[in-house]
C-alpha cells in the first residue's frame, strides 16, 4: 500500500461510519488534455440491452439526536459536518499532476475494448481538473445520470424528508388512497423485504401498505364505519406515464402510487423484473384486499379520482428519508426510484412532476451549485434514455461538490456509491481476473450500462492517500464484460498513481 493510503483509508472509513446519512453495510482515446481550463480553483448487459446496474445491498445507518430517537423509535439521517472522503492533510498527501497521470495510465486508455473513451480526473478535495481526454465532449451517461438526480434532489430537499402515502376521508363512507410518490411502498411482510438481495434494517425498511391498511381500519372503526367505497389519487404527477425508453422491466410506469415498484412478483430476484401494466391500479387493489383482511368491507372496484377538497387524513405511512432513498437508488441503480426522486426534486423546485419538469429542476439546481452544464442534455432521472448527454467534466464536478465541506447535505451521494468488489452494482467488478483487483475496496463508483455504452464515475484513493474523482465514458462494440474490465483497469491505474 502506497504512502498515505492506509491513513487516508482509515480516516475515510471512520468518517463514513460516523456519518448519519448513509452506510448500511456493506480504441479511440482522443488526444489527452492535462490541466486544461476547467476551474483549477475551485454491470452485465441487462434484459433488452437496457441499463444493467441494479444488484446490491441498500445503504444504511442513520442517526439523529438521542431525544428524537427515543421519541419516535427511528434513527433519522442528518448532514455530516465535514468531508466524508478524507483526503488527508495537505502535509501528507498531494494531488497527482496531469503528466503523472498520463504516465501512470499509459496504454490502458488505448485498450481496444474501450472503443471511444471520454474521461476526466479531478481532485475531490478542490474540484481541480487534473487530466482527461475529451472531457468536455458530451457522451451517453447511462446510469451515471443518477448522480445528477441525486445531487439536485439532496440540494433541494432536506435529507430527513420522507415521502408520505396517505388515506383521506371525504364523505363518511368514502375514502381515497393518495399517492405521494413513494415507489418503495411494499405489501411484503418486513422479514421478506430485500433490497439488492439483502435484508433491510430499521432505517432502510420501506413503508408498509399492511400498516397503512391497519391504521386506516382502526380509524374507520373508531368512527363506526365498517364499509367504504375506495378511490385512489395519482394527481401528484403530470405528463407522460411511460418513460421514453419504457420496456416494462427496467422501469415501471411512472406514477405516484405503486407498491413494490410495480413488480408482478415482488419477491423476484431478477435484476429487471416484469412490471404490471397499471401500478396505481394494482396498488389500490392490494390496499383494498388488506382493508378487507382488517374487517372493513370495500364496495366494488377502486376508482381513480382526485381526493375531494378538504378531505380529512385518516392514516399515513412514510418512506425512509430522502437520504436513504438516494443511497438505495445509487447502490442498486434503481431506475424506478430514480424517476420518483427526480419528481420530488421537481416539486421542490416548483416544476411540474413530470419528465420535463424533473429535467428542468435537476439542471437548474446543478447550475445553482456551479456545476458546468455545457453540452448537458437530461431527459429523465434514471439515465435509461438514450438521448441523455453529459460530459465527463460535469460528472467529476458533481462528485467534487458532493465531497465539499460546504455541502454536507450532499453526503448520501458519496456513501450511496457501490464499493468495488463489495457492494451494489460493483459487487462483481474489480475481481482478480479483471486485472484491476488491486483497486477492490478502494474505488466507490456509479456504474452505467446501455447497449454499446459503459460508464463509471466515482472516487478513488490514490497511492499518496489523495481522494480523486473520476468519470470514464465509453462507446464500444466490444463484449460488455471485456469493456467493463478495461474501464476497471483504467481506474486501477489511477488508484495506483503516486504521481
Amino acid at each position: 500500500m502506497g504512502r498515505g493510503r492506509g491513513t487516508a483509508l482509515a480516516a475515510a472509513l471512520a468518517v463514513v461510519l460516523a456519518a448519519g446519512t448513509t452506510l448500511a453495510g456493506p480504441a479511440a482515446a482522443a488526444q489527452s488534455s492535462p490541466d486544461s481550463a476547467h476551474g483549477g480553483r475551485a454491470d452485465d448487459d441487462r434484459h433488452r440491452s437496457q441499463d444493467q446496474d441494479r444488484n446490491g445491498p441498500d445503504g444504511g445507518d442513520g442517526g439523529d439526536d438521542a431525544a428524537r430517537r427515543r421519541q419516535d423509535g427511528r434513527h433519522r439521517a442528518v448532514p455530516v459536518k465535514g468531508p466524508v472522503l478524507a483526503a488527508g492533510d495537505a502535509a501528507d498527501s498531494r494531488a497527482p499532476t496531469g503528466g503523472g497521470l498520463r504516465t501512470a495510465l499509459g496504454g490502458t486508455v488505448q485498450d481496444k475494448a474501450l472503443g471511444t473513451l471520454n474521461f476526466a480526473v479531478a481532485d475531490a478535495a478542490t474540484g481541480e481538473f487534473l487530466f482527461g481526454s475529451q472531457e468536455n465532449a458530451p457522451a451517453t451517461p447511462a446510469s451515471t445520470t443518477k448522480l445528477a438526480t441525486a445531487v439536485a434532489a439532496l440540494a433541494l430537499l432536506p435529507a430527513e424528508r420522507r415521502i408520505a402515502t396517505t388515506v383521506v376521508r371525504g364523505a363518511p363512507d368514502e375514502i381515497t388512497l393518495v399517492g405521494g410518490g413513494d415507489p418503495t411502498l411494499t405489501a411484503l411482510p418486513a422479514d421478506q423485504v430485500r433490497i439488492g438481495g439483502a435484508p433491510v434494517d430499521r432505517d432502510s425498511a420501506p413503508a408498509s401498505m399492511a400498516d397503512l391498511a391497519h391504521r386506516t381500519a382502526t380509524a374507520l372503526k373508531a368512527a363506526g364505519t365498517t364499509a367504504v367505497k375506495l378511490s385512489y389519487d395519482t394527481s401528484l404527477y403530470a405528463g407522460p406515464l411511460l418513460h421514453p425508453d419504457h420496456d416494462a422491466v427496467n422501469v415501471a410506469a411512472v406514477t405516484p402510487l405503486m407498491v413494490d415498484e410495480g413488480r408482478i412478483d415482488p419477491r423476484s430476484p431478477d435484476e429487471a423484473p416484469a412490471r404490471v401494466f397499471d401500478p396505481a391500479g394494482q396498488a389500490a387493489e392490494t390496499f383494498a384486499g388488506l382493508l378487507r383482511a382488517e374487517g372493513v368491507t370495500v364496495r366494488g372496484k377502486p376508482d381513480q379520482a382526485a381526493a375531494p377538497a378538504g378531505a380529512v387524513e385518516l392514516a399515513r405511512v412514510e418512506s425512509p428519508t430522502v437520504g436513504r432513498l438516494v443511497e438505495r437508488m445509487l447502490t442498486t441503480s434503481d431506475n424506478t426510484l430514480a424517476e420518483a426522486v427526480a419528481r420530488q426534486a421537481a416539486t421542490a423546485a416548483g416544476q411540474p412532476a413530470s419528465f420535463e419538469g424533473a429535467a428542468k429542476a435537476v439542471t437548474g439546481e446543478l447550475a445553482a451549485l456551479g456545476v458546468p452544464l455545457e453540452g448537458v442534455r437530461i431527459v429523465d432521472g434514471s439515465g435509461l434514455a438514450k438521448a441523455d448527454l453529459i460530459p465527463p467534466i460535469t460528472l467529476v464536478k458533481l462528485l467534487a461538490a458532493a465531497a465539499a465541506p460546504a455541502h454536507p447535505e450532499l453526503r448520501p451521494v458519496l456513501t450511496g456509491l457501490p464499493v468495488a468488489g463489495f457492494s451494489g452494482t460493483l459487487l462483481n467488478r474489480f475481481g482478480a481476473k479483471s486485472g484491476a483487483g488491486e483497486a477492490a475496496g478502494i474505488v466507490r463508483a456509479k456504474t452505467g450500462s446501455l447497449q454499446g455504452v459503459n460508464t463509471l464515475a466515482g472516487t478513488v484513493v490514490d497511492a499518496d492517500g489523495r481522494v480523486l474523482a473520476f468519470a470514464l465514458m465509453t462507446r464500444t462494440d466490444a463484449d460488455p464484460t471485456a469493456a467493463r474490465a478495461a474501464v476497471d483497469r483504467v481506474v486501477a491505474k489511477i488508484a495506483a498513481c503516486g504521481c
